[in-house]
């Protein structure tokens, strides 16, 4: 299949080396705003450097567009690709808010045009573990929840134009980097209900949004949970997800599942290694994005469901605005609840 790339920011490069390593997956081309950072591009990648979004969509070889621009330059990009039918795969978060994530959602939905998030945590080995621990039963019925992302970034980071701000992101810390383990949670246990949180910046950063929340969450499920998440601890460390069962307690964290049997028994799966938490926003392999764009080629080839769909994306986003609004209230916020 061939595949164009739009948005040729941080996580670019990314997304090239998964597409180069995935077989039977080919890069057809790149287009960012920039015409000579777009050919420059395309000529370190041995690709072609497009000219407009327009002619991504009129081509008839592109099989779906790998979407890598910032939130607030979406929605025009989206109505384009949508009309032409080209099936999309947009990075995280959906759009800077729940509302205009929606939107996108619907504009797809009502095109017939399939959407997926790069929602990699998904796809990784330890997360597949846990989930089918989960559906068979093995911690029994869960009673608390635990996220920690105690990430790290440096000023630099936030000095970047737009980066931290509401208009550009819609966010800090937890639309930008906590969603990921935030989404992790809902895909495993399902939805959260309610929500209690404070969102603050530190005197470690200078940005508009926050560098650091704190949450108090009831789920569907039955469980209840905590969340911290903040890029002001130094020097960073690898976001975790620690869930008390009646049977059994899991840790996920740095790619490795942990499960402690109430019985004595133990298990383990999966392989530590780096996830972007420190200083170097990119410190993380290329192969948890090649799992979701593999994912995708094939939920397209064989009319199947993809791991991580838009509207799946909706309920993270929706936590995310309830955590906003119980900050800035100071009271419990209902969780608007999709699908």
């Amino acid at each position: 299949m061939k595949i164009a790339l739009i948005g040729l920011g941080m996580v670019a490069a990314t997304h090239v080396h998964a597409v180069k390593s995935a077989p039977k997956l080919h890069l057809s081309g790149v287009w960012g705003r920039d015409s000579a950072k777009t050919a420059d591009f395309a000529a370190r990648h041995a690709t072609r450097a497009f000219s407009s979004v327009h002619e991504i969509a009129q081509d008839p070889a592109i099989d779906f567009v790998i979407l890598a621009t910032p939130p607030n330059a979406r929605r025009d990009i989206v109505q384009v690709l949508a009309a032409a039918g080209k099936p999309i795969l947009m990075e995280k978060p959906i759009e800077r808010d729940v509302q205009a994530a929606s939107d996108l959602v619907r504009i797809c939905a009502q095109a017939g045009v399939p959407l997926v998030i790069m929602l990699q945590h998904r796809a990784r080995k330890a997360s597949q573990a846990l989930k089918t621990a989960l559906e068979a039963g093995d911690l029994g019925e869960i009673c608390s929840v635990d996220l920690r992302v105690p990430w790290w970034r440096a000023q630099s980071y936030y000095d970047a134009p737009g980066r931290g701000t509401y208009e550009r992101d819609g966010g800090g810390v937890m639309i930008s980097q906590a969603i990921h383990t935030l989404d992790l949670a809902i895909w495993l246990l399902g939805p959260v209900l309610s929500v209690q949180a404070m969102m603050r910046q530190t005197a470690l950063h200078r940005l508009e949004a926050e560098d650091w929340a704190g949450a108090l969450f009831d789920m569907q499920c039955g469980a209840f949970g905590t969340l911290l998440a903040t890029t002001a601890a130094y020097p960073g460390g690898a976001e975790t997800i620690a869930l008390q069962g009646t049977k059994a307690v899991a840790h996920l964290g740095s790619g490795v599942l942990e499960i402690s049997y109430l019985d004595g028994g133990k298990t383990r799966v999966g392989a530590e290694g780096t996830t972007g938490g420190g200083a170097d926003p990119m410190a993380f392999t290329h192969e948890w994005h090649q799992s979701v764009i593999e994912d995708f080629a094939k939920a397209l080839r064989s009319g199947g469901q993809p791991l991580a769909s838009g509207e799946s994306a909706l309920e993270v986003q929706a936590v995310i605005d309830a955590m906003q609004r119980a900050s800035e209230s100071g009271q419990k916020q209902q969780v608007q609840q999709w699908g």
